[in-house]
């Protein structure tokens, strides 16, 4: 029989945000299943969308043995600590070599975690498992769309295999196609050629959503790319806020020969930088936004959604930020919903004071972002919740969620979602957990750059993308980067960056 030992690790991690990612945030998880151990993984991890689970179930139907290790994922935010770092990859690894032998290696990761001391964090898990494997058997890993490919992570793995939506619909789908690629590897016994490009600019993370043009026009063509002689090929637009010198979108490939990879490499991004100028589109303002959503809705049949996108947690925001709160608060928004802002010390005052009555809070606005604050109201408290339910939507797709006591409040004509614990509010079920019913609102505020798109766009009359104060800037320019690669262009057309002192690490192929 197979054996194959598998794990996972995944944080995307926003080298600018407030909040790093310590040990108790990969036990709860946030918007992800709380850590598992051991045998406890197979139980878990399955029947949701996750990379891990879809190889879980492909697996199964080529009758392999799984030894699974870990799986540990947390919200994005800042660095991950030393110490949460050190102890999952130390599971991960240890596990491995004391499965030996093996007959191959998997990994559900992210690929763009940066610890504290580790700025290539996936590049250095990798090296490390490779060290204990060798150079023979099969590593292959699965990755976000938004992964900062590096040089090191190419050169570890046999395979990377990345997702092709986001919303990131397709996660568990991505393991399923790493283990039929991994299956394919150990059917003919030998390792595929691999080539690598990373391209000259940062993509603004609100225009890299696959349903719209130019990135949906791409997946559709690299889709097309994909044959005997190319078997897998990705594209990862990157997640633009890792101030490390390899941040940026990356094109990959593995083929029967380094011809038919690079080929397909150097076609892929030829076409995506003919795009550079189509990555890009308009931002509001949170008036702007607010009062045309409120003119929008004066004949809308469904919901205007505001994507509240530089307080996205799923980018490394702490989901608290005010700025949308108060531009439907001073714009008099009616039938206005907004969540989840996160403010465990609100939750409990809302928890203690309970059903009906009324407090006043100093809401948010706790995690320091400059032009932030908290906002000082008296509102009426609607509903409380443990904060536990299921979020069935594309995106979750069917996980357990765990909000902490959470509260509906209301000032005005318009609900507030309190939470004790942060995720992107990218499921229905995020609103309706705490008696708000989304599809009865004129204008809902959602705390998400785009993943909110996989179960909201059906319900919503017209999207809009507000950039309210946060910790994930709509335009990365305007980010303090130090230490890029020399001449990376900030945003699509434009600045390019020029470091003090010149980074070393400036290998862009993979021979």
């Amino acid at each position: 029989m197979v054996r194959i030992a598998v794990g996972g690790l995944l944080h995307e991690t926003n080298t600018f945000a407030p909040t790093k990612a310590a040990y108790a945030d990969f036990v709860h998880g946030g918007g992800w299943p709380a850590m598992t151990q051991g045998t406890d993984v197979l139980k878990t991890i399955r029947n949701i969308n996750v990379g891990l689970a879809g190889f879980i179930g492909e697996a199964e139907m080529h009758a392999w043995e799984l030894v699974p290790t870990i799986f540990a994922a947390a919200s994005p935010c800042a660095h991950v600590t030393k110490d949460a770092y050190e102890r999952i990859a130390d599971v991960i690894v240890d596990g491995i070599k004391s499965s030996l032998p093996l007959d191959a290696v998997y990994l559900d990761l992210h690929g763009a975690m940066v610890a504290e001391h580790f700025d290539d964090g996936e590049g250095e898990i990798l090296r490390r498992v490779r060290e204990v494997i060798g150079d023979r058997l099969p590593l292959v890993v699965s990755l976000d769309l938004h992964a900062n490919v590096t040089p090191d992570m190419v050169h570890h793995a046999d395979a990377l295999i990345a997702y092709c939506t986001y919303p990131h619909v397709d996660m568990a789908d991505t393991g399923r196609a790493a283990a039929r690629h991994l299956a394919l590897l150990l059917r003919e016994g030998q390792h595929f050629e691999k080539a690598f490009r990373q391209l000259p600019f940062l993509i603004p993370l609100s225009w890299q959503c696959t349903n719209d043009f130019p990135t949906k026009g791409i997946y559709e063509k690299l889709a097309a790319m994909e044959n005997e002689a190319v078997p897998t090929l990705s594209f990862c637009p990157g997640f633009p806020a890792a101030d490390f010198a390899h941040c940026g979108p990356s094109v990959f490939a593995y083929g029967r020969t380094k011809k038919d990879a690079q080929a397909a490499v150097d076609q892929l991004a030829d076409l995506i930088e003919s795009h550079e100028r189509d990555f890009d589109g308009r931002i509001y303002t949170p008036d702007e936004g607010v009062r045309l959503a409120i003119e929008l809705s004066k004949s809308a049949h469904k919901p205007i959604v505001i994507a509240d996108t530089q307080d996205n947690p799923g980018a490394g925001g702490d989901s608290d930020t005010t700025g949308m709160l108060r531009a439907l608060v001073r714009n008099n928004a009616r039938r206005a919903a907004i969540g989840a802002i996160y403010d465990p010390a609100s939750a409990k005052a809302a928890h203690d004071a309970g059903v009906g009555a009324t407090v006043t809070l100093a809401l948010g606005g706790k995690s320091g972002i400059p032009g932030d604050a908290p906002f000082e109201a008296t509102f009426t408290i609607e509903k409380l919740s443990d904060g536990k339910f299921v979020a069935p939507g594309p995106y979750f797709g069917g996980r357990d969620m765990d909000m902490g006591p959470s509260a509906a409040l209301r000032i005005g004509d318009i609900s507030v979602v309190v939470s004790s614990h942060k995720a992107q509010l990218a499921d229905q079920a995020m609103f309706r957990y705490v008696g708000i019913e989304p599809t009865e609102q004129a204008i809902l505020v959602n705390k998400s750059s785009v993943h909110f798109r996989a179960d909201f766009e059906r319900i919503a009359e017209k999207l809009l993308i507000c950039a309210a104060p946060g910790a994930m800037p709509a335009d990365p320019a305007s980010l303090p980067w130090t230490k890029l690669r020399s001449g990376v262009r900030l945003k699509p057309n434009g600045p390019a960056f020029a470091p003090r002192h010149p980074s070393k690490l400036h290998s862009t192929a993979i021979g």
